[in-house]
């Protein structure tokens, strides 16, 4: 599962950094300042959930957690959801795209959360495992 998590991730990474080269030479010339800047904020997304999920995805191949794995399908789940509605909002004009960002959003968050509970259970302190 760490695998396929990475070779995702590393896959959004490389959509990510093409949105943003596209956006930057050619998508803005073509889009208001305010849908270019939707465009980007989706891009940017995409780029730090790719990286956090590959440091996700090399989490779980040294030490495999359920928690881990949420956190994965969470961040997967933004990454389309949040990202995906965004760069296709501003791409398109199709304003109820815009109401599938907070599903993503809410993906995200739930990722984070996942990573810090699962970082909580799994690191050695104080009110933390032995």
């Amino acid at each position: 599962m760490a695998r396929l998590i990475m070779v995702t991730a590393a896959l959004a990474g490389a959509i990510a950094v093409g949105l943003g080269a596209f956006g930057a030479h050619y998508i803005k010339d073509l889009l208001s300042p305010s849908r270019f800047d939707v465009y980007e904020t989706g891009a940017r997304y995409l780029l730090v959930h790719a990286v956090v999920m590959l440091f996700t995805g090399y989490w779980m191949s040294k030490s495999p957690d359920r928690l881990l794995t949420g956190a994965a399908i969470a961040f997967l789940t933004g990454m389309i959801a949040f990202s995906g509605s965004l760069v296709l909002l501003a791409a398109t004009g199709i304003r109820i795209l815009g109401a599938i960002a907070p599903i993503g959003g809410a993906g995200f968050i739930i990722g984070w959360l996942l990573l810090a509970v699962a970082a909580w259970k799994s690191i050695p302190g104080p009110g933390g495992p032995s």
